[in-house]
């Protein structure tokens, strides 16, 4: 895959850091035509950016033959949307709290705290196929 592909309310992208303002673009109109407030808007934007950025670098390994996918819903007042990738899962209770003091000046490992801190909920699931994180957010 080279290039975005668009499906409804459904984007994938290769696993390249280059398209995640594609990503953003491609949220945020789907948010927009909700009326949703702008800085609700902001914080589901910054959170799926946070796990797409994390998909294309930690779950595919920069592999450039992989894509991440992006799927925004909305259901009973809760916009939900779900990013998935093709790597091989990891094991939270592994992730660094970023608030440890030998954490707090490091550069990286911030993201699932910055996401878990912005949602409502966060519900990550690994299989087979790679790993998928659902966020849903109240839009009303």
């Amino acid at each position: 895959m080279k290039e975005p592909i668009i499906d409804g309310n459904r984007i994938t992208v290769p696993s390249n850091h280059e398209f995640l303002p594609t990503v953003d673009e491609f949220l945020e109109a789907i948010l927009r035509q909700w009326n949703i407030d702008e800085s609700i808007i902001a914080d589901i934007a910054i959170s799926v950016s946070e796990l797409v950025n994390n998909a294309i670098t930690h779950g595919n390994k920069l592999g450039l033959g992989k894509s991440v996918s992006v799927e925004v819903g909305r259901t009973n007042g809760e916009a939900q949307i779900a990013v998935s990738d093709q790597g091989k899962g990891f094991d939270l209770t592994e992730v660094d709290n970023p608030l440890d003091s030998d954490n707090l000046m490091k550069e990286v490992g911030r993201g699932i705290f910055i996401v878990r801190a912005l949602m409502d909920s966060v519900k990550i699931t690994v299989d087979d196929r790679g790993t998928t994180v659902v966020i849903t957010k109240s839009i009303n």
